[in-house]
């Protein structure tokens, strides 16, 4: 049995920058939500530290960092009236996202977002808005017929094939529209998952390594599954179950593939790939993906 790894898999830039900030001094340290969807990141911050800015009073001046999920216009406005010490961790891959959606607006287009409904990236650019469209893809479109100008852009974290099988379907129901459709899928996500389709094309087996309420990583999952492994989705070496690894005659499967989510910190990827070497040794060995 060979364990292969994803050619791009793990923490992207935007969430290494967003952590490395918060540890500078984490204690007393307000977190306006999770930072990441990781229980691992979460557990660290907690623990030197941190905490999850919550209901109730707080006290004037206190330090209070936005993730990097960012967060609306208005909320930042009342954090700066709120006299808070404002620590923002704003992945600027989501700021492209903020940018391209105002202006969207601003040249007159009524904005059609892609994306999960209550994930913080989505309330963050949809809070300004006085209307807006959120589906799930082109499966889900409500009645624009009113809107002679539509545009569409999407949460960072979605499949691009996804937003632009969505601006085409628009385009199909409305074809006297103008619909104008903008990529903000970041980079890492498309790197990500489209090393994901091709480990899933390749193993018969994958583990996706991730916090259970993060959109990519439940990305990356579907990825996998739709290339037809048997994917699997763990947060830790807790979750790993070793019959996921066997055939029905109780073989080991020949190559187990392993990819994780751009929160999954490295110790806790390193930590499951000790646990899958030791599964099968002497004959396991390393490989990366072609």
């Amino acid at each position: 049995m060979r364990v292969v790894l994803a050619e791009s898999f793990g923490m992207c830039f935007g969430v290494r920058d967003a952590v490395d900030l918060a540890m500078r001094q984490p204690d007393g340290l307000l977190l306006l939500g999770d930072l990441v969807h990781n229980p691992a990141v979460q557990q660290k911050l907690s623990e030197a530290g941190a905490r999850k800015l919550a209901g109730g009073p707080v006290e004037p001046g206190s330090r209070v960092m936005i993730t990097a999920h960012g967060v609306s216009d208005r909320r930042r406005a009342e954090l700066v009236a709120a006299r808070h010490r404002i620590e923002d961790a704003t992945c600027p891959l989501v700021r492209h996202a903020h940018r391209s959606l105002q202006r969207l607006v601003q040249q007159g287009y009524f904005p059609v977002l892609l994306g999960q409904p209550g994930h913080p990236e989505i309330i963050g650019l949809t809070e300004d808005l006085r209307e807006y469209a959120l589906v799930a893809g082109p499966n889900s479109l409500p009645d624009l017929s009113r809107h002679s100008h539509i545009g569409v852009i999407s949460q960072t974290t979605q499949p691009v094939e996804l937003l632009l099988e969505t601006a085409d379907a628009l385009r199909s129901r409305y074809p006297d529209a103008v619909v104008r459709c903008v990529d903000t899928v970041c980079q890492p996500t498309k790197d990500r998952q489209l090393a994901a389709r091709r480990l899933g094309a390749r193993c018969e087996v994958v583990l996706v390594i991730g916090g259970r309420h993060s959109n990519n990583t439940r990305q990356l999952l579907q990825a996998c599954s739709r290339e037809g492994a048997r994917a699997h989705h763990i947060e830790s070496v807790r979750d790993i179950d070793p019959c996921w690894l066997r055939r029905a005659n109780g073989e080991w499967v020949s190559e187990v593939g392993l990819t994780a989510g751009t929160s999954t910190p490295d110790e806790v990827i390193h930590s499951v790939r000790a646990v899958l070497e030791r599964l099968d040794q002497p004959l396991i060995q390393l490989v990366a993906a072609a």
